[in-house]
């Protein structure tokens, strides 16, 4: 059994010990993430969603998650108004509904273009797609 690591440094405090495979995802996924220019770091839900509030539906900024559980969230611009979705990170893979990468860019990569034909229902976005 491999021991977990605490945060290497350079990597935010908030993340907890992961297994040092996992810290390798984490760490190349993380510096991937921040050259993005929809990652936005710590911002909290209400400032995603007034970010997002006037802004085109379909838009949407990755953000730090403030649940303790998670380490990111993607916020979208819905035709009903701005939701939120976790990330979660379990394995050494980020996912979101039954997408998986071991890369967060990858990762909405793949879910851009499978929502393109086949639209994700979420009980969070009020029965409304996510396409």
């Amino acid at each position: 059994s491999v021991l977990p690591s605490p945060a290497p440094p350079g990597l935010p405090d908030r993340f907890r010990m992961f297994r040092s495979c996992e810290w390798e995802v984490l760490e190349r996924s993380l510096n991937i993430l921040q050259a993005s220019d929809f990652y936005w770091g710590p911002l909290s839900v209400g400032e995603a969603h007034a970010t997002l509030q006037q802004d085109p539906v379909g838009t949407y900024l990755v953000r730090d998650s403030s649940q303790g559980n998670c380490l990111f969230s993607l916020s979208v611009r819905m035709p009903t108004g701005p939701v939120s979705l976790r990330i979660s990170f379990q394995e050494g893979y980020f996912r979101l509904k039954n997408w998986f990468s071991d890369c967060v860019v990858r990762l909405l990569e793949l879910v851009v273009a499978g929502t393109q034909n086949n639209p994700l229902h979420f009980d969070e976005m009020g029965g409304t797609p996510l396409v």
